[in-house]
């Protein structure tokens, strides 16, 4: 599963061919959690206050982005890495 983004120690993931609805892995720490590219909110899984308000605000500012990935990975194609919240 690639790293498409790294931000403050949080890895966003996203998966080949998965299930909708659109969403992305985030990990920090030992926390992991599917969330949406539509809303940014957290779909299954935990992540600490602080980190989840981190990749909500990340995710908004990348839905574009998040959802051309999205379509590339539901074809199979290669994804292209994002700007973290530290890069921007």
């Amino acid at each position: 599963m690639p790293t498409i983004a790294f931000f403050y120690g949080i890895a966003i993931r996203m998966f080949f061919r998965d299930h909708p609805p659109p969403h992305f892995l985030a990990v920090y720490g030992g926390h992991e959690a599917n969330v949406s590219i539509e809303t940014g909110e957290i779909i299954n899984g935990h992540l600490p206050a602080n980190a989840a308000r981190l990749v909500k605000q990340w995710t908004l500012a990348h839905r574009a982005e998040l959802d051309d990935n999205w379509q590339r990975a539901r074809s199979n194609t290669p994804l292209v890495r994002i700007a973290g919240l530290d890069d921007d």
